[in-house]
């Protein structure tokens, strides 16, 4: 039984991994502040199904707090932190920047911090595939340059590679980094594309589509990114003994430091989403096209070869299967 701390617990992709990570027999502590960047009622429905496990204690904590986040590592001993907690949102980074530094910034480094003072013996936290900006090769490779990013969040998120890394080589923490693709399925954010057709389409509204529909995303499915992270969290990293100062890999260091894509290596057009959407609700929408947002890209697709060699990561979940579960989900929650 292995002892790991899940920040971020009561978010999308926590929740599911703090079950996931139950259902196998860890003991585990979940930690949120349960802020209202969007309803906090999903956060705590997400959390009520997992109250009843023995193994799972939930602390509501903002890891911005340095004394409190000091107080939780000094209070435990854990194997293995799978830091998810941050301030998410390409857009909203636009209105409220201040979040993302209290949040991505301030609290990541606490995180590093507690992680540091107690001997963690791996540190897993989320990047974004936000990271790649302005870079037009595709598919995105963990082993390509990322310094232009073109919104805050992406540019927090960079930091916090930049920071782990300086963890790993100066502390030798082992830290793993993953940049997510557009993540979606049941219990999901209500800020993205998916919740807010499917929430639009059944009251009769417009939705909105941006770009005028000339987008395409690598969205992967909730399930197959649980399988990723808790097959990474069990590989903890090793220096690369081939790492060149003259020729630096971004991914990897002469440090015990790695990040990978975790995505699905299938970028769906933004339209044929919205028409698989639309079958499954058994509706046509009414659509809106607009302008591409600020900070915004065109194209998503990540290339999950090493994840694939090094872990056996292999995504599974058809777009029209997870969006149908996605609508069945949504259907019960709300009671539509």
């Amino acid at each position: 039984m292995r002892h790991i701390l899940v920040t971020g617990a009561a978010g999308f992709i926590g929740f599911h991994l703090c079950r996931r990570l139950l259902q196998r027999g860890d003991r585990v502590v979940g930690v949120d502040n349960l802020n209202d960047y969007y309803d906090p009622r999903l956060k705590r429905d997400r959390l009520a199904q997992l109250e009843n496990a023995d193994e799972f204690r939930f602390f509501r904590l903002d890891l911005a707090d340095r004394a409190a986040t000091a107080e939780l590592f000094g209070g435990h001993r854990f194997d293995t932190v799978i830091h998810l907690a941050a301030q998410a949102g390409v857009r909203y980074s636009l209105k409220n920047p201040h979040a993302y530094v209290d949040s991505n910034l301030v609290g990541f480094v606490n995180v590093l911090e507690g992680c540091r003072h107690t001997g963690v013996g791996h540190l897993v936290y989320a990047s974004s595939s936000s990271v790649y900006g302005a870079n037009k090769r595709v598919p995105f490779s963990e082993h390509h340059n990322v310094d232009h990013p073109v919104s805050l969040y992406a540019a927090t998120k960079k930091a916090n590679e930049l920071m782990a890394h300086t963890y790993s080589h100066l502390y030798g923490l082992p830290t793993t980094g993953l940049r997510f693709f557009t993540v979606y399925g049941p219990w999901g954010r209500p800020d993205m594309a998916l919740y807010l057709f499917t929430e639009a389409i059944f009251a009769g509204r417009p939705i909105r589509v941006f770009n005028h529909g000339d987008m395409k995303r690598d969205f992967t499915y909730i399930d197959d990114i649980i399988e990723g992270v808790v097959r990474v969290a069990d590989r903890i990293p090793q220096p690369n003994p081939a790492w060149d100062g003259f020729d630096p890999d971004p991914a990897t260091s002469a440090a015990p430091y790695r990040i990978y894509n975790i995505g699905n290596n299938r970028p769906v057009h933004l339209m044929h989403l919205i028409e698989t959407l639309e079958r499954c609700i058994g509706r046509t929408a009414e659509k809106q096209f607009l302008p591409m947002q600020p900070g915004d890209v065109p194209e998503t697709y990540a290339d999950v070869s090493a994840l694939q060699r090094d872990v056996g990561f292999r995504p599974a979940t058809p777009i029209e299967v997870g969006v149908a579960r996605f609508v069945e989900w949504y259907r019960q929650y709300h009671g539509v």
